[in-house]
């Protein structure tokens, strides 16, 4: 639930709820007053007129009322008495009442002459108040409650006696005393609802979102948060959980580079390593005196230089391996005519297989005029990392390297295929991964530093080319690569 919403339905429920409780709890409470009320015998009764519930009432008038009435039965006369009256009279006017005595249409006695005065010409007749009777009447326009007793005078004139209450208030001192304690209680049942509904909304994702920030701060980033809310927080939840598979990936990444890294820091100074010894071996032969014939010397200068070219390869391998992370490898496109290029490349590359007693085959099934976009320093680094790729791992006395150059419609494909031990299946979709080695246990004897197919692979992608491999273990390997053919725009 967004935050916008859920704030507006608190405002609603902190006016609304308290509201309608308060009505609910005074209709119930002024229905409860006001039934004791009408089982006491007060008419005329609504929600207008809510006095003291039947106990109070009594506590008043009851006494007063039950003795003028037993004093009417046995002697009629003593109403009569202005002492006797005022004694009665003083009995309840602390009780905001006060009593009324009327003869036939004059008032006879009164507790309060200027409130009488004015509900005098109101009262009931002579006849409504008879003896026995629990009759109640209430002046709602006056707030007056009223109760009548009749009797006749000793000259026989109609008289009344009435006990006359003032309300002062609509809401008596028991309902007031009602409503707080229910508004306070509604008050405290809205104010925990909305506490819990805010905690679980609010303060417990909040908490659970700092708990998981403290994780991704010790380093801990497999701390998950799952949610099912919507609205902010689970737009929050979404973003951390964003943010931590973010970091992972990018703290994976790091810890993989430099794993890689290291290892080819490994790699290079162990592919080094055998080289300068090497040089080192036959440069301190010659110095010694061992070369003393002129076979011998250039016996040694071509290995030094041999062992010079295997140092070169592997540094150009490095610096091609840094353009790599760079995504700088520099390249200059040509167009060029395939046959014509991998022609002078399978020349170039066949002096120093020959050299190796490794044969060559070369076929050409494209047309003679079929060109591709390609940088040709870039592209003969491709031939020549495969191609010495595959001399590293003949491991036969007769080595066979096939090259094939195959027409694929508006593309052309370039096999090159050894007859070598061949890679498992399990490591083939691997071999162009960075320091891939089928060989577990490195062989000093071959060498390498474990990226010259993944340079390949970088290379051709970036031609918009694609390359696979396919190969039997005892049979041999075979690299395909494809790139698209050069047409002419037709003007």
């Amino acid at each position: 639930m967004k935050f916008k919403t859920r704030l507006l339905i608190t405002f609603l429920t902190i006016v609304l709820l308290p509201l309608m409780l308060t009505m609910i709890a005074f209709m119930s409470i002024g229905g409860y007053l006001m039934n004791a009320q009408r089982e006491f015998g007060l008419v005329n009764m609504d929600y207008t007129m809510v006095s003291e519930p039947e106990q109070a009432f009594e506590k008043i008038s009851e006494e007063i009322f039950r003795e003028v009435e037993r004093q009417i039965d046995e002697d009629e006369a003593l109403m009569e008495d202005i002492e006797y009256l005022s004694g009665l009279n003083g009995e309840i006017k602390d009780k905001a009442s006060y009593i009324l005595v009327r003869k036939g249409n004059d008032i006879y006695y009164t507790g309060n002459e200027a409130a009488a005065s004015k509900i005098f010409d109101l009262l009931p007749g002579y006849g409504y108040g008879n003896a026995g009777g629990d009759s109640g009447y209430y002046y709602n326009s006056m707030s007056k409650l009223v109760k009548q007793l009749d009797f006749r005078f000793s000259d026989g004139e109609e008289g009344s006696f009435f006990i006359i209450m003032r309300i002062n208030s609509l809401i008596s001192k028991q309902l007031l005393i009602d409503m707080v304690i229910a508004i306070i209680v509604i008050l405290v049942f809205t104010s925990l609802m909305l506490t819990q509904w805010i905690q679980r909304g609010v303060f417990l994702p909040v908490n659970e979102l700092n708990t998981a920030m403290k994780n991704i701060a010790d380093g801990n980033l497999e701390y998950m948060l799952n949610t099912d809310s919507k609205g902010e927080i689970g737009e929050l939840y979404k973003n951390y959980e964003d943010m931590r598979l973010r970091l992972k990936e990018s703290t994976d990444e790091k810890f993989e580079h430099e794993k890689q890294n290291r290892e080819l820091i490994s790699n290079i100074s162990h592919d080094l390593k055998t080289p300068i010894t090497a040089i080192k071996g036959y440069v301190e032969g010659i110095m010694d005196g061992v070369a003393d014939t002129p076979e011998k010397m250039d016996k040694y200068i071509k290995t030094i230089y041999n062992k010079a070219n295997d140092m070169d390869r592997l540094i150009n391998e490095l610096t091609i391996y840094s353009g790599i992370d760079s995504n700088r490898i520099p390249y200059h496109f040509h167009r060029l005519n395939v046959a014509d290029y991998f022609g002078d490349c399978v020349e170039e590359v066949g002096l120093d297989l020959e050299s190796k007693n490794i044969e060559l085959n070369y076929s050409n099934l494209v047309s003679p005029d079929a060109m591709i976009i390609a940088d040709p320093e870039q592209l003969k680094r491709v031939i020549n990392n495969i191609i010495g790729n595959s001399v590293k791992y003949l491991e036969r006395e007769k080595g066979v390297i096939d090259i094939r150059i195959l027409d694929e419609v508006d593309s052309i494909r370039v096999e090159i295929e050894d007859n070598g031990k061949g890679i498992a299946a399990r490591d083939l979709p691997n071999i162009f991964e960075r320091f891939y080695r089928t060989d577990a246990s490195r062989n000093s004897s071959k060498g390498g530093s474990g990226i010259g197919l993944s340079i390949v692979k970088k290379i051709v992608e970036d031609h918009g080319g694609y390359i696979w491999a396919t190969s039997k273990e005892g049979e041999g390997t075979c690299l395909h690569f494809v790139f698209r053919k050069y047409r002419e725009v037709a003007e």
